[in-house]
């Protein structure tokens, strides 16, 4: 299973001939398509996917709203409209304006109407989390028990809900519909053709816009590829206007300035050396040339082959993006248990949360893995069972499953070395199978030595 794609020489060698757009900027691209007669004179749209991340990103804000229960159903409510869609004008949670970094958009409806992160979530099962549900009945069943925590988090489980809708979402949305879907289905030749508009009246053909729509998905900014690591990934932590705003106006445009979802994990990895985000974004733009090209003319059997190489050297890199965060959230976990387990009776409140938190990122990304177009077999189930339903708790017990009626059933125990142990193994299995290169808080150093003081543990580390 172990890839590390990058560009081939003969793939960069064609692609510099095949479009006009500025050099290193998403877009603008021509109307190339035949029967549009409107106004428009650039056929690059993804807004809806930018809308959607927003949608995810605001669902982990509504989260911390929560009360502890008291307004546990109008905050259910209110995530289900940013989970399943309304008719409102709905407010960007997620990305507001601070001194220093203005931004333009305050409202949803500005980036793009009538969005819903339900209806683009994964269908398939998700064996990561219990209750044998699909990727949409994960999401609900963790909206419904954020509306009941107390500021997105419950400390009887270690649940940080927030951060497991948000970072599950980006592979359950994103990374899902862009690998599994319009860079593979809508990539064949009788599927959305070059040679006829999206749909009636599109001012794009059906590839550019299939194209666009996985762009949109991996979140990068249009000018990504002018910006080193730090801007990109300081551009989402709103803190460097100037590496923003393009176009000079002042501010951020959420549509085309600002960094999301996988764009910002690939530049945080990158900020240790390693080179996701140009990876990914010039595979894009290549791409993208090479669609208008073609001048709304349907590609040739050449032409797709060469867009399927681009798109597979998007899926690697990326997946290996979602691998790098599950290497670092494991030991974020690691750590986070070195710093209580001597005295794991009197555990601060504080480093409990954060444990919390980094278990939610790292769960989040695991089952995030799982969702894209390649079935990881043994690998997934390994890294379920290394990784578990829930994280061990104050009492050393973890979630085995939930009851009837979706209540968690926490009958399990594990020590909490056992768990550090685990915590290494899911590093050692990202490097073995997945070929992570940055690698950020690594600790595998320490196997050896832990599995020594585990050696008489006969139960094992695993939750199998």
């Amino acid at each position: 299973m172990k890839r590390s794609l990058k560009f081939s020489t003969s793939i960069l060698a064609l692609a510099f001939c095949a479009g006009t757009a500025a050099a290193d900027t998403y877009g603008p691209f021509p109307i190339t398509d035949k029967s549009y007669s409107g106004d428009r004179t650039n056929s690059v749209s993804y807004t809806g996917q930018v809308a959607r991340s927003i949608l995810l990103d605001s669902l982990k804000s509504l989260a911390g709203k929560a009360d502890g229960g008291a307004n546990a159903a109008e905050t259910k409510a209110t995530m289900m409209k940013y989970f399943a869609g309304s008719d409102e004008d709905l407010a960007i949670l997620s990305h507001n304006s601070k001194d220093g970094f203005p931004i333009k958009q305050t409202m949803l409806n500005e980036i793009s109407k009538g969005k819903n992160i339900s209806g683009k979530t994964y269908k398939g099962l998700v064996p990561g989390w219990p209750g044998n549900m699909t990727g949409v009945e994960v999401m609900e069943h963790l909206i419904h028990h954020a509306s009941m925590s107390v500021g997105g988090f419950d400390a009887e489980y270690g649940y940080d809900y927030g951060q497991l809708i948000q970072k599950f979402g980006l592979g359950a949305m994103a990374y899902n519909q862009a690998v599994d879907n319009y860079l593979d289905e809508k990539l064949g030749a009788d599927n959305k053709p070059n040679n006829k508009p999206y749909k009636d009246g599109a001012a794009y053909t059906g590839k550019e816009h299939s194209w666009d729509e996985a762009f949109g998905y991996f979140g990068a900014p249009a000018h990504a590829l002018t910006l080193e690591p730090t801007q990109a990934y300081n551009i989402s932590k709103k803190k460097d206007l100037a590496a923003g705003d393009a176009n000079g106006d002042g501010m951020v445009d959420l549509r085309t300035e600002m960094t999301f979802g996988g764009a910002y994990y690939a530049a945080d990895a990158d900020k240790s050396g390693t080179d996701y985000l140009p990876t990914i974004t010039s595979a894009f733009l290549e791409g993208r040339k090479l669609i208008s090209s073609a001048n709304g003319e349907a590609l040739s059997d050449a032409q797709r082959a060469q867009l399927v190489a681009y798109a597979q050297t998007i899926e690697d890199e990326w997946t290996k993006v979602i691998a790098e965060a599950t290497f670092k959230y494991a030991g974020s976990v690691y750590k986070d248990i070195e710093k209580f387990r001597a005295d794991t009776k009197n555990i601060d409140a504080d480093l409990y949360r954060a444990y919390g938190k980094h278990w939610g990122e790292l769960k989040g990304f695991a089952m995030a893995l799982q969702t894209g177009k390649e079935n990881l077999g043994g690998t997934a189930v390994r890294l379920n069972r290394l990784i578990g339903f829930s994280p061990v708790t104050m009492d050393e017990s973890i979630v085995t499953g939930i009851d009837a009626d979706g209540n968690f059933v926490k009958d399990g125990k594990m020590s909490w070395n056992a768990y550090q142990l685990n915590m290494l193994k899911v590093q050692d299995l990202m490097v073995k199978e997945f070929g992570v290169e940055a690698r950020k808080n690594d600790a595998t150093a320490n196997l050896a030595d832990l599995i020594k003081e585990l050696d008489s543990d006969s139960g094992g580390a695993e939750t199998d």
